[in-house]
């Protein structure tokens, strides 16, 4: 049966958490690997040191650099093909929603989410032994993920929440991977849990605007308060977008 393996990249920071997971999906044969991560060569060493029989194919969650600059390694020391839902990735041809790709022990849907990135995939792992949901950067292992305006769009990211809140009852996944932070159990939970704290903040940003914030900047400042910089620069980008949701839903 294929299972999931995680390593775990040496590169924490505020936006990375404990660091970039890569995700290894091994069965007999060559392994399935996702999200490479970070140009490390040790982290690259203990990815290649999960994969006995080799690597089969390279997949990404989306753009990146914390998820992508160790592929070019990679790809060096495997001839592994690389996929994406974004092209300019790819070295074979790039992933369509609802793809399967049959795996040695299971299957791997291909799930176009888009929010986070406008290429941002997740993948549904089904297995006889159970179903897990990798999700990159749309849902991490602790706090909410950014995000990154101008790519990155609300509106469509809470339509990938709802999906992935359907898929996760539907098929009855166990456990959410995330691209960064620990695995999370009660998935649909947490899915919940995401789409609330989306609409709690954005009532603190109409509050804000109503208030008198008139930039971006004035309602980081009304929402989030005093940021050390990597942080103030997110919240920046998540508030952009936030602004353009609360704009699009005002013009119906």
């Amino acid at each position: 049966m294929t299972q999931p393996l995680r390593v775990l990249a040496p590169n924490a920071g505020p936006m990375t958490l404990d660091g970039t997971n890569t995700w290894v999906l091994l069965d007999r044969g060559p392994a399935v690997v996702v999200d490479p991560g970070p140009a490390d060569e040790a982290h690259l060493d203990a990815v290649l040191g999960a994969c006995p029989d080799g690597v089969g194919l390279v997949l990404l969650t989306h753009h990146h650099a914390d998820h992508t600059d160790a592929v070019p390694g990679l790809v060096a020391r495997t001839g592994a093909p690389v996929r994406a839902v974004r092209p300019s990735l790819c070295s074979a041809a790039p992933l369509t929603d609802g793809e399967r790709l049959q795996l040695p022990g299971g299957v791997l849907q291909v799930l176009h989410v888009p929010g986070h990135t406008s290429d941002s995939a997740a993948f549904l792992l089904s297995t006889p032994d159970g179903r897990w949901l990798l999700t990159g950067d749309t849902v991490l292992g602790r706090g909410t993920t950014v995000i990154a305006h101008p790519d990155g769009d609300l509106t469509d990211y809470l339509g990938s929440l709802q999906r992935l809140r359907r898929v996760v009852e539907e098929e009855r996944v166990a456990e959410l991977l995330p691209g960064h932070g620990p695995v999370r159990g009660r998935p649909a939970e947490v899915l919940e849990e995401y789409l609330r704290h989306r609409e709690e903040r954005l009532e603190q940003v109409r509050a804000a605007r109503a208030a008198g914030a008139l930039t971006p900047e004035e309602v980081v400042a009304a929402v989030y308060g005093d940021l050390e910089p990597t942080l103030a620069g997110a919240a920046l980008r998540s508030v952009r977008a936030q602004l353009d949701h609360l704009d699009r839903e005002a013009a119906g």
